[in-house]
C-alpha cells in the first residue's frame, strides 16, 4: 500500500503548499490534509468532516467503516502484505443491500413438510408469484405429492406451471435468482444443503416453531415479495464451513450367514482400496459426539496443522456465527452476530471446568480426528444431517467457505438480530426491579 499525494485546493486562510493525502487500498474513501505530515494515526479519524482550527489535521469521511480495513497502513512507512488469497472483506453491515444485474425470473419455494397449516399459505403465495409476476416457480415433487395439493382442483392450473426437482438427483444451483422459504429455522438450512455453491437470496417467512432465522410475516406477503423482486431489500450475509470428511475404506468385518457385526447386511464384500472424501456446505454447525458409546468421546482438534487440545468428553461443535444461537448456545457458549467473521468450537459436557468455549478467526482450517488411545469411534452430522460414523484414520477438515447464505431482512442486519433474540430466545428478559419511593421532606 502506497500513500499518494495529490494537490490539494486549499480555503482562503490555508497555504497553497498544502497536500492532501489518501490511502489507494481504501479505494478513495478517506481523505485529509494537513499542514505538516504528523506520525502516526490522527485523532480525528472518527469524526465527520468540520473546518479545522489552526493546524489541526482536517478529515473527511465519505463512508462509514465499522470494522478494520482487510489492507491498511501502520505509522508512516509499514503496512500489511497483500495477500491474493484474500476471500473475506469486512463491511459496514448497513451497506449491504440487494441489487439486481437483471430482473428475477425464477424462485425457489421451498414448504416445510408434513406440516397442513402451511397449506394454504403455500398456495396463496405461488398463485400471486405465477400469476401476477409471470415468475417460474421451482418446488419440490415431494410437496406435490401431498394429498391436499394433489386432490385439489383449483390448484391445478398453478400446479401445472411448476418446475419440480428433487433433492440429490437434480441440481438446480444455476436455474433459481431467489429463494421463498415458508417454515421454520429448519427450512433454511435444508435451502442452504440444496446449493453447495454459490446460494441465491434468501426470504424467509415465519411458519414454524422458532423462527429465529425467519424475519418475515406471511400477512403481508404480496408487498414484501414485490420489494424483492424490485431489489429494494438490506441483505445479512450468512458466513457457512466447507466440510471435507476423508474416510478409509475398509473390509467389512463378517460374522456366520453373511451378516456384519452391527447385524447389517453388507451391500458389498470386496474390499475397496484408496479413501472416500464428500464435501458439505454447513449453515449452522458441525457436531462429533460419542454416539451410542457411554465412554467419553476423545478426539484431537488441528488448527492450521497444529494440534491444540484433545476433546475428552460427549463431544465438540464447531459452529457459525449463525449456529452459535443454536446448539452453540445451548452447551454455554456465547452468541455471535451473523456479521462477524470467525468459527466458534464450543465442547459438549467437557471432562474439564476450564474447558471453555473458544473463538478463532474466520479463514483458519480446524481438523478433526480420532485420538489413537480413543476408546470408541464417533459421529459426525452437518445442521442436523447426513449422520455418519468416524473411524481411526478418518479425518474432518473445516473452514469458512467462500460461499456465504444471503439471507434478506425484514429491517436490517442489527436490529433483525437483536429482535430475535428478543422474542425468539428471550434474551435478558426479566421482571424489572422496582424503584424507590420518593418521600416527600417534611419542613
Amino acid at each position: 500500500m502506497e500513500i499518494e499525494p495529490e494537490k490539494f485546493h486549499s480555503s482562503r486562510d490555508e497555504v497553497s503548499s498544502e497536500t492532501a493525502y489518501h490511502c489507494s487500498a481504501c479505494h478513495d474513501d478517506e481523505e485529509w490534509s494537513c499542514a505538516n505530515p504528523i506520525r502516526g494515526r490522527a485523532k480525528s479519524r472518527s469524526l465527520s468532516a468540520s473546518p479545522a482550527l489552526g493546524s489541526t489535521k482536517e478529515f473527511r469521511r465519505t463512508r462509514s467503516l465499522h470494522g478494520p480495513c482487510p489492507v491498511t497502513t501502520f505509522g508512516p512507512k509499514a503496512c500489511m502484505l497483500q495477500n491474493p488469497k484474500t476471500i473475506m472483506h469486512i463491511q459496514d453491515p448497513a451497506s449491504q443491500r440487494l441489487t439486481w444485474n437483471k430482473p428475477p425470473k425464477s424462485v425457489l419455494v421451498i414448504k416445510k413438510i408434513r406440516d397442513a397449516s402451511l397449506l394454504q399459505p403455500f398456495k396463496e403465495l405461488c398463485v400471486y408469484l405465477t400469476e401476477e409476476n409471470n415468475m417460474i416457480v421451482y418446488v419440490e415433487k415431494k410437496v406435490l405429492e401431498d394429498p391436499a395439493i394433489a386432490h385439489d382442483e383449483n390448484f391445478g392450473p398453478v400446479k401445472k406451471k411448476f418446475c419440480t426437482f428433487s433433492e440429490d438427483y437434480d441440481d438446480i444451483s444455476n436455474q433459481i435468482d431467489f429463494i421463498i422459504c415458508l417454515g421454520g429455522d429448519g427450512t433454511l438450512l435444508y435451502a442452504s444443503s440444496l446449493f453447495q455453491g454459490s446460494v441465491p437470496p434468501v426470504m424467509a417467512f415465519h411458519l414454524g416453531s422458532l423462527g429465529f432465522l425467519t424475519p418475515f410475516n406471511f400477512e403481508n406477503f404480496q408487498s414484501q415479495v414485490t420489494q424483492v423482486i424490485e431489489g429494494n431489500a438490506a441483505l445479512v450475509l450468512r458466513s457457512r464451513l466447507k466440510v471435507r470428511v476423508v474416510k478409509e475404506h475398509r473390509e467389512k468385518k463378517m460374522i456366520q450367514n453373511g451378516i456384519e457385526e452391527n447385524g447389517m447386511v453388507p451391500t458389498s464384500l470386496e474390499k475397496e482400496v484408496g479413501k472416500q472424501i464428500m464435501q458439505y456446505q454447513v449453515l449452522n454447525e458441525v457436531v462429533v459426539d460419542r454416539g451410542p458409546s457411554s465412554y467419553l468421546s476423545n478426539v484431537d482438534v488441528y488448527l492450521d496443522g497444529h494440534l491444540i487440545t484433545t476433546v475428552q468428553g460427549d463431544g465438540v461443535i464447531v459452529s457459525t456465527p449463525t449456529g452459535s444461537t443454536a446448539y452453540a448456545a445451548a452447551a454455554g457458549a456465547s452468541m455471535i452476530h451473523p456479521n462477524v467473521p470467525a468459527i466458534m468450537i464450543t465442547p459438549i459436557c467437557p471432562h474439564s471446568l476450564s474447558f471453555r468455549p473458544i473463538v478463532v478467526p474466520a479463514g483458519v482450517e480446524l481438523k478433526i480426528t480420532l485420538s489413537p488411545d480413543a476408546r470408541n469411534t464417533a459421529w459426525v452430522s452437518f445442521d442436523g444431517r447426513k449422520r455418519q460414523e468416524i473411524c481411526h484414520g478418518d479425518s474432518i477438515s473445516i473452514t469458512t467457505s467462500c460461499y456465504p447464505l444471503p439471507s434478506i431482512c425484514f429491517r436490517d442486519p442489527v436490529s433483525d438480530w437483536f429482535e430475535s433474540l428478543a422474542e425468539c430466545l428471550h434474551w435478558n428478559v426479566r421482571k424489572k426491579q422496582n424503584n424507590f419511593a420518593v418521600e416527600e421532606e417534611e419542613f
